[in-house]
């Protein structure tokens, strides 16, 4: 099983944000992360998640995410963004871009989540805060082109 620890973060959220992902498959493993201008927390949450299972190279492969987002967690398990996705105004739902290429990378792979409390000095999910934090406050900041383009009215 390859484990995805994950984790976002936004200043000021709105604000500069950043996601931290780690990749973990028997002695391999690999760190992700990036930086945007302008982003809430919950889209880099959800954004870890995505870039951490489209990382995975072998879809055979069960993949447990372990995250300290309710807000993710919660809307797979409890299977509320498979309703969101059933109904007409799902286009008008926050982060929607992102939820559709959560939906359609999460459909080709074997996924379970696992919540965890956080900072709670979990190290693996600690790392990711901290690689989060570092990319929202580096430089080469990437656009959230999606958030910007509709605007904070929806998020």
């Amino acid at each position: 099983m390859i484990h995805l620890y994950t984790d976002g973060s936004a200043r000021g959220n709105p604000g500069p944000g950043g996601y931290g992902a780690i990749l973990r498959y028997g002695p391999h493993e690999k760190e992700l992360t990036q930086g945007y201008r302008h982003t809430t927390n919950n889209r880099m949450e959800l954004l870890a998640v995505i870039v951490g299972l489209e990382a995975v190279t072998r879809p055979e492969i069960p993949v447990l995410v372990i995250s300290d987002s309710k807000y993710v967690v919660d809307a797979v398990e409890k299977r509320w963004v498979f309703g969101w996705e059933k109904k007409p105004d799902f286009g008008k739902k926050a982060n929607e871009d992102l939820w559709r290429r959560f939906l359609k990378i999460y459909r080709q792979r074997q996924v379970t989540f696992k919540w965890i409390k956080g900072h709670a000095g979990h190290a693996e999910n600690e790392r990711c805060d901290v690689l989060a934090v570092q990319s929202a406050l580096g430089r080469g900041l990437l656009v959230d082109e999606e958030y910007e383009k509709i605007g904070a009215g929806l998020f």
